[in-house]
């Protein structure tokens, strides 16, 4: 195709994006005890910040086990979907955990956590991390940075008065503004953001500032409405063969990876047999570092400051 003198389909050259990332030599993240992999377990607290009329929104969400948005009234059918991950949900994920040892990050709404600290508070007394996940489960693009400013003031807040401590890590849900890190630097405190997909290993986004990947597919979102995964065994057959071949792979290269959770999602007790599966497997396999995401980020900011 011909061109233009100067000018390059779309308005935007190539080079705006990175994707050459660390290419076929990745830096040796030298986990603790010489691990092969970095294992997070990311909970996703949401209960009570979904789009509520009931709660002052403008709309309902329109999403959970089925796909429909009632308009016009409160949908207690999709409250009430929510509701089940504070109130049963929760504690059958953190009796899993507690099974096996693990501590993980609880990724926690504002909204959520301000109307119910539980959510925070329960997870925070077990020995997990609570990071922020905004204040209402919502993506941050496009949003007025005045407004972008409140939302991470008030998520910190609620989580702090809460568990007593602030969070230092931040994940959008979706798709953060082309301000987000930027205001999370300027708000000061955070170690870290997961605001991306696009790599098995952590990098610097600024001094001081670690930006860890998280994933949509090791995630038990996929139980969603046309996901792929309806069985238990869907989501642990998944999750334990990302492992495997992140740790075949960890003999030379080793990695990091996330599974992601959601009260209301894997803490159904049909789902919960796939979660049981995996803990069983990453307690049995050597060589996993399986750690709250604030511990990961401390790791690499250190051995970040010791590479030459």
């Amino acid at each position: 195709m011909d061109l233009p003198q100067g000018k390059l389909p779309g308005g935007m050259p190539p080079t705006s994006r990175d994707l050459v990332g660390y290419g076929r030599n990745p830096p040796d993240p030298r986990w603790p005890g010489g691990a092969r992999l970095a294992l997070s377990f990311v909970v996703n607290v949401e209960e009570g910040a979904e789009l509520s009329l009931a709660s002052g929104d403008t709309r309902n969400e329109s999403v959970h086990e089925i796909r429909e948005e009632v308009t016009g009234q409160p949908d207690p059918c999709m409250e009430t979907h929510y509701a089940y991950g504070a109130r049963a949900g929760i504690w059958r994920i953190l009796d899993a955990f507690d099974a096996t040892g693990v501590k993980a990050t609880f990724s926690a709404c504002g909204r959520a956590v301000a109307a119910n600290p539980h959510l925070a508070r329960a997870p925070a007394e077990a020995g997990h991390e609570v990071s922020a996940h905004g204040w209402r489960w919502e993506s941050l693009a496009n949003m007025p940075e005045a407004q972008e400013r409140a939302v991470i003031a008030g998520t910190i807040d609620a989580i702090v008065k809460a568990v007593g401590t602030r969070p230092v890590g931040w994940h959008t849900r979706s798709a953060a503004s082309m301000n987000t890190r930027r205001l999370l630097l300027e708000e000061g405190g955070f170690l870290y953001d997961s605001d991306v997909y696009d790599d098995d290993l952590s990098r610097m986004g600024a001094p001081g500032h670690v930006i860890l990947p998280y994933s949509f597919d090791t995630n038990d979102m996929r139980f969603s409405p046309g996901g792929g995964f309806v069985q238990p065994e869907d989501f642990s057959r998944y999750c334990i063969g990302a492992i495997d071949w992140l740790m075949h792979e960890g003999k030379t290269a080793p990695k990091m990876l996330s599974i992601g959770l959601h009260l209301r999602i894997i803490g159904r007790p049909g789902r919960m047999p796939g979660l049981a599966a995996l803990l069983e497997h990453v307690a049995k396999t050597p060589g996993i570092w399986v750690a709250p995401r604030r511990e990961i980020a401390t790791h690499w900011l250190k051995i970040a400051q010791e590479r030459p």
